[in-house]
């Protein structure tokens, strides 16, 4: 999974997101301010096609209104807007098209900005594009490859609001957890995702942990021109590389990985070779 999945497309022209304080919408209204509020917004290079491209099938999204703007449009957001939910989604729905085995998650965590009336509009926007390919809420150990496949499902969606209750295609957010480390120190990150691990409900839900650091004021303050990836993403990631590749997955293991840059290091083909240890596994109790 990548974190922030959208942020690759958030534009330093658009206006500072209701995501941000006031404090921040105000000193944006200098370019600059801006420009430096991108740099530490983009947590991923690659567009939604070139991350399936390279692995990735589970995407962590934040989607806001433009308060002022006429119409229920939906936009992506990571302190400033990035393209709309549509034309995001249809992209993704074209990979999906040209590869029918293929399966993803699409997890609506953060919502700005927005009443009943846009979650419809988001919520029918997201029915119009996938239609048949949309997986109904099920108990979570029913859903393997084989159920998605011979139902032609493709997509899960995961809505982390009530409304989620209306419409049998979105999952509740609690179906997948995705506790947050909070924290610059790749050390305390990783001891957090151990715990977590630990802590991970046995049966009924996924799984999500976030291998990403994240930064304080006072670390984007003194580290303002060089942004996110050149202060902690590049250092850090081939620790946490290394984490990856010493875990196990299954049941108490590691469920869903996500990270910053995903491109950086081998993190989709790591995580991924994790799934040989299940059929390993697997062929060592037939």
């Amino acid at each position: 999974g990548s974190h922030d999945s959208f942020s690759y497309w958030v534009d330093e022209k658009s206006p500072v997101g209701p995501d941000q304080t006031t404090a921040i919408k105000r000193l944006a209204r200098i370019s600059l301010v801006r420009k430096i509020i991108k740099k530490w917004s983009v947590t991923q290079s690659l567009t939604f096609k070139e991350q399936l491209e390279g692995g990735i099938r589970y995407f962590d999204l934040r989607v806001s209104s433009k308060p002022g703007e006429v119409g229920q449009e939906i936009y992506f957001i990571h302190g400033l807007f990035g393209i709309t939910v549509w034309d995001g989604l249809k992209e993704i729905n074209t990979f999906l098209e040209q590869h029918p085995k293929e399966v993803i998650f699409l997890d609506f965590n953060h919502f700005y900005a927005m009443g009943d009336s846009h979650h419809h509009f988001l919520i029918n926007r997201i029915h119009s594009v996938f239609e048949s390919k949309l997986c109904a809420v099920e108990c979570v150990e029913y859903v393997t490859l084989q159920y998605m496949w011979e139902k032609k499902h493709q997509v899960l969606i995961f809505y982390h609001h009530p409304l989620h209750e209306e419409y049998p295609f979105l999952w509740p957010g609690n179906k997948m957890p995705a506790p947050w480390a909070n924290t610059t120190n790749v050390h305390k990150l990783l001891q957090f995702l151990e715990t977590t691990l630990e802590e991970r409900s046995r049966y009924g839900t996924f799984h999500v942990s976030q291998a990403i650091l994240t930064p304080r004021v006072k670390t984007i303050a003194r580290h303002l021109i060089r942004g996110l990836k050149n202060t902690l993403v590049h250092r850090n990631l081939p620790m946490i590389l290394n984490w990856v590749k010493e875990q196990k997955p299954g049941v108490m293991g590691v469920n869903i990985i996500t990270s910053d840059f995903v491109e950086l290091v081998d993190f989709a083909a790591t995580v991924i070779a994790l799934n040989d240890l299940l059929l390993e596994e697997g062929e060592s109790t037939s």
